[in-house]
C-alpha cells in the first residue's frame, strides 16, 4: 500500500485541540463540507501574483515568454500538431502516473507532483457532490494534458502547456495575469485582432473561440476524440478551468452561448475545489485507486490515443 503522510507540526503551547478549533475558525466552509484555507503551502494568498516569494520571479518571467508567443498562428500550429493524437497510447491511470514526474512551474501556490493535487481536487468534491461521479473523475482527469511537457510527447516549453489561458484573436483583456507583457505579441497591434470581438462574433460560442494553447485544450481534445462519455459540463471544466479571466473577472462572457452559461455554473463550483485544495494533505493513493479506475471504465476506452 502506498501511504502519502500527513505532515503534522509541533506545537509548544496550546492542546490539539485547541489548535483544531482555531484553525475551524479562521476557515471557510464551502457547500456544506469544504474548507477553504486562507494562505497556500507557502504562506501567501492564493494566486497572489504580486507577493515577493521563492517563486514569483519565476512565475512572472513565465507569463512574460507566454504573453509573447501565445499568437493566432502559433495556436493553429499546436492544434494542428497535436489533434492527430498520435504520441502515445495509454490508459487515464497510466498517464496520472505519468503526470506525477511533472511541476507546473506557472502554479505560486503549488510545488507537489501534480498526481497529489489530482486526488487531492477529486477527493474534496466527492465528499461534498457524492452524486456527481462524473464530477469526480473530471476533477481527477483535468490537468492530464500536462504531460505535454514528457519528451514522450515533445517536451513542449512551460509556456505552452500550463499557465492561465484565454482567447487569441480578439483584444486580450486587462484582467488577465501580468497582461502588461501582451504589447511584445505580435497580435497586440493587429487590427484584426484587437477589438472587443477580434474574429468572433457575439454569443457566438465559446467552443468557436480558440484559445492559447495548453494542456487544456489538449486534454479536452483527447477526451472527446476518443469518444468519452463525460456530460457536456466536464468537457467545459477539462477546456477552460484555466481560463480565470472569464470565470474569475467575468470577462469574455459576450462570446458564450446558452450552453456556456449552464456549464460554467459547473466549472465555478469546480473551480473552489481545483485552487483551494493545494495543500500539503496528501491522500493515500492505493486506497482510492479502485474507485477512480471504475469511473474511468465507466465514461473512458480502457487505452485512449494521445
Amino acid at each position: 500500500m502506498t501511504i502519502i503522510i500527513v505532515d503534522q507540526h509541533q506545537y509548544e503551547n496550546g492542546s490539539q485541540e485547541q489548535i483544531t478549533k482555531n484553525k475551524a475558525e479562521t476557515e471557510l466552509v464551502l457547500d456544506g463540507g469544504f474548507c477553504i484555507p486562507h494562505t497556500n503551502s507557502y504562506g501567501h494568498n492564493f494566486r497572489d501574483y504580486d507577493v515577493e516569494s521563492e517563486r514569483q520571479q519565476g512565475v512572472e518571467n513565465f507569463y512574460r515568454v507566454n504573453h509573447i508567443n501565445q499568437t493566432v498562428d502559433f495556436v493553429k500550429k499546436m492544434r494542428t500538431e497535436y489533434e492527430k493524437l498520435d504520441k502515445v497510447e495509454m490508459s487515464i491511470w497510466e498517464c496520472c502516473e505519468l503526470l506525477n514526474q511533472v511541476i507546473d512551474e506557472s502554479d505560486p501556490d503549488l510545488d507537489e507532483p501534480q498526481i497529489e493535487h489530482l486526488l487531492q481536487t477529486a477527493e474534496a468534491i466527492r465528499k461534498d457532490y457524492r452524486n456527481q461521479d462524473w464530477l469526480h473523475l473530471t476533477a481527477l482527469i483535468h490537468d492530464l494534458g500536462k504531460v505535454l511537457l514528457h519528451p514522450s510527447f515533445g517536451e513542449l516549453p512551460q509556456w505552452a502547456v500550463v499557465g492561465d489561458t484565454f482567447p487569441v484573436g480578439c483584444a486580450f483583456d486587462q484582467s488577465i495575469v501580468h497582461n502588461k507583457y501582451f504589447l511584445e505579441n505580435p497580435d497586440y497591434n493587429n487590427p484584426t485582432y484587437n477589438t472587443k470581438h477580434g474574429i468572433y462574433s457575439e454569443s457566438c460560442g465559446l467552443d468557436k473561440v480558440m484559445m492559447s494553447w495548453g494542456h487544456d485544450d489538449y486534454m479536452y481534445l483527447v477526451a472527446k476524440e476518443n469518444g468519452t462519455t463525460l456530460p457536456s459540463a466536464g468537457l467545459f471544466i477539462i477546456r477552460y478551468h484555466s481560463f480565470y479571466a472569464l470565470h474569475r473577472s467575468d470577462a469574455y462572457k459576450h462570446l458564450m452561448n446558452e450552453e456556456d452559461v449552464e456549464n460554467l455554473k459547473w466549472l465555478q463550483i469546480f473551480n473552489k475545489y481545483d485552487l483551494y485544495s493545494k495543500s500539503k494533505v496528501r491522500v493515500d493513493v492505493e486506497k482510492v485507486k479502485p474507485y477512480y479506475e471504475s469511473l474511468i471504465e465507466k465514461y473512458f476506452p480502457a487505452k485512449l490515443r494521445w
